[in-house]
């Protein structure tokens, strides 16, 4: 099932539910947005998959190029983001193979929907792409063993961890240069875990204006899902609607010879194989 939050023309945010070419509201005084949906648990995802099947009426029907598609979730209470998770790219920027996860947080405030464009700051012209696999969480979990923890995932989507490379190497820590208004793209869609069979066999690329510039697949992950809520869980309740950024294979522009960046007029699309493809346009 692809869940998304969408705004028809004059109206308000809604959650719905996408199918096909076809959008089918829930109703927005009992989930106002995807987190309070993915609050209510298992009786929401019921009623979801009902209205997708066309076993209960949706509280209204549009078409998906007549609507607007913002972030998924648009309201994320956490944003984790895990560094040098794949070999190539931990290779690429000459550090070594990490042995525990390296995390680090982008403000829910840099959240940014499909299509919509990504503002790079005046102040830092190394603005910089990568394609990721995210997590959304579906309910509370704290200390969960790595067998428990991906009943705990409500669904994938692709992220664009857009980047400005002089304040991120500057800075003693990443968060300026990685929490940026606008730099954390999602969506088109958030589609649901049943959905995945296997979240650790999809291929994933980054295209800029066209040109494929990372290309591989999620099977080259170093830490895997699992492992990756089981070690944040430890010391950090994961909440609905938290998202896990999964880490980005090489190829990104700093790294280049010589190192390529973003510009305005800039086109990026983030493809991950079944969850969509993630477009914004750069400012």
């Amino acid at each position: 099932m692809r869940l998304v939050t969408f705004q028809a023309a004059g109206g308000t945010p809604h959650v719905g539910v996408a199918v096909g070419d076809r959008i089918f509201s829930l109703d927005r005084s009992i989930y106002p947005d995807m987190t309070r949906f993915l609050v209510a648990g298992s009786a929401a995802m019921t009623e979801a998959e009902k209205i997708g099947r066309g076993e209960s009426t949706p509280h209204s029907e549009h078409g998906l190029r007549d609507v607007v598609l913002w972030a998924p979730v648009t309201r994320p209470g956490k944003i984790i983001a895990v560094g040098l998770n794949y070999r190539d790219h931990a290779i690429e920027t000459r550090q070594e193979i990490p042995t525990v996860p390296i995390i680090f947080a982008k403000f829910p405030s840099s959240i940014n929907g499909p299509e919509a464009p990504v503002v790079l700051p005046a102040d830092d012209p190394q603005g910089d792409y990568e394609a990721e696999l995210a997590v959304v969480i579906g309910r509370k979990t704290k200390a969960v063993s790595e067998a428990e923890a991906l009943a705990c995932v409500a669904g994938y989507m692709p992220l664009n961890d857009v980047s400005a490379r002089r304040w991120q190497f500057a800075d003693k820590q990443w968060v300026r240069g990685k929490s940026c208004d606008t730099f954390c793209p999602t969506g088109p869609w958030l589609t649901t875990r049943d959905a995945v069979p296997d979240p650790h066999a999809l291929s994933i690329r980054m295209r800029v204006n066209g040109n494929v510039v990372q290309n591989s697949n999620t099977s080259n992950l170093i830490f895997r899902i699992p492992a990756l809520i089981a070690f944040i869980s430890a010391a950090i309740t994961l909440e609905p609607g938290d998202i896990i950024a999964t880490g980005t294979p090489d190829g990104v522009g700093v790294f280049r010879k010589p190192p390529v960046f973003l510009k305005s007029g800039d086109v990026m699309e983030v493809d991950i194989e079944g969850l969509g493809v993630l477009r914004n346009h750069v400012i």
